[in-house]
């Protein structure tokens, strides 16, 4: 079953400044351009719901979001872009403003005409008001398996595909998050790159919560992959008893130039933080997308 609380959303910015593999002032307080309200340019909307009958993580629920441009056309499929931790890159008071920077580049054909799913964590339970859980979000986020791919494949992105008409062109597929919601970005691609090929990890958590600082050996010892991805993280970042952040990142960076990936790494000075990937992101869709024509 699927609740829909039918909440908009309206958002818009422009213009940006140029991605370096060391980024020194990246991490300055103000939003970037690209994520501020334009006069003129078109807005998107939001939609809330619930899922709460998922197979794949039985007896969880979560919200999502579905962004719509308003270049939407039902006639033609649609790119589309999935989001982990979702809520955190709608949250006005956040780094990201996602649907500001997809109405601006989409506006400008700086990206192509894309429907945003933002989805939460699972929840085990009913949260005590105003409370968030996310009890399930290690499982679903940090397993190096297909099973979180899974649930995206046979139950979001059908439940979503009802509603509007999204490609099926795994070069027309996204997949993006922070953290833990980094790896699992990196996961379902590598998984299923019949389905995702284009992956964004800001501070991916590729060391040993659950078994993923494997990634860089595997990816030096298994054939490339067709993958574009997108790595971001601080030189501050974690160092604990799972590993070390940086030094992982490092490590993700040097297997995908070992295996001549197509992909981008961005360091930054910050700690455990999105601030230095939300000042960036609108440049790394321009990134990301840059061949979409």
């Amino acid at each position: 079953m699927m609740i829909n609380w039918m909440r908009n959303v309206f958002i818009a910015g422009l213009l940006g400044v140029t991605l370096s593999h060391v980024a020194s002032a990246a991490e300055q307080d103000h939003l970037p351009m690209e994520a501020r309200y334009q006069e003129g340019i078109p807005k998107g909307s939001v939609t809330e719901y619930v899922w709460d009958t998922s197979e794949t993580f039985p007896g969880t629920w979560r919200q999502y979001w579905v962004y719509v441009p308003a270049q939407y056309d039902p006639d033609r499929e649609t790119a589309v872009m999935v989001f982990q931790d979702g809520e955190r890159f709608l949250d006005p008071q956040g780094n990201f403003h996602v649907p500001a920077v997809f109405d601006n580049l989409i506006h400008v054909g700086e990206m192509p005409v894309t429907i945003g799913i933002f989805i939460n964590p699972g929840n085990r339970g009913m949260p005590e008001p105003n409370q968030r859980r996310y009890n399930n979000r290690s499982i679903e986020y940090d397993t190096p398996d297909a099973t979180y791919a899974k649930f995206l494949l046979e139950e979001i992105l059908p439940e979503v595909g009802r509603h509007y008409r999204l490609s099926n062109d795994p070069e027309l597929r996204a997949i993006c998050g922070n953290s833990s919601g980094g790896i699992c970005a990196f996961t379902v691609a590598w998984e299923r790159p019949d389905a995702f090929r284009k992956v964004v990890s800001h501070i991916g958590s590729f060391v040993n919560i659950r078994g993923g600082h494997s990634y860089p050996a595997m990816i030096r010892k298994t054939e490339r992959k067709p993958l574009r991805v997108f790595l971001q993280d601080g030189m501050n970042d974690l160092d604990n008893a799972h590993g070390n952040w940086p030094l992982a990142n490092k490590q993700m960076e040097k297997a995908l130039r070992f295996m001549e990936y197509d992909y981008r790494m961005v360091w930054g000075t910050g700690a455990h933080s999105s601030k230095h990937g939300g000042q960036i992101f609108p440049q790394t869709m321009r990134w990301l997308w840059r061949d979409f024509h």
